[in-house]
């Protein structure tokens, strides 16, 4: 089986995440389409936990498709607070104000 990850995609993903503008979110989903890879949101969800490894990315500004943070992550919604994010409720970000329009 041909490995999936390497240091190429890697940063493919985390340089789309570079490019998420304060105040907004995307999806893991919409960064796999970014990259050509439109079934493998959960890749990109493996990538950012890993992010950390690579250097600093704004990797808060990913959430899944109904803009749910991150499980476990309790600093993700202080961070998108203080970009202005709005959300529906504690958990989900209001993702028709605050998606990213790539």
């Amino acid at each position: 089986m041909k490995k999936i990850m390497n240091e190429q995609l890697i940063y493919e993903i985390l340089s789309v995440v570079e490019e998420i503008p304060k105040g907004k979110v995307a999806t893991y989903g919409q960064i796999a389409s970014l990259i050509g890879r439109d079934k493998n949101a959960r890749l990109v969800g493996k990538v950012l936990s890993q992010a950390e490894f690579y250097g600093r990315y704004p990797c808060h500004r990913v959430v899944n498709h109904a803009g749910r943070l991150a499980p476990g992550w309790q600093e993700q919604r202080f961070l998108l607070l203080e970009e202005g994010v709005s959300f529906k409720d504690e958990n989900h970000v209001d993702m028709k104000e605050n998606q990213w329009d790539c």
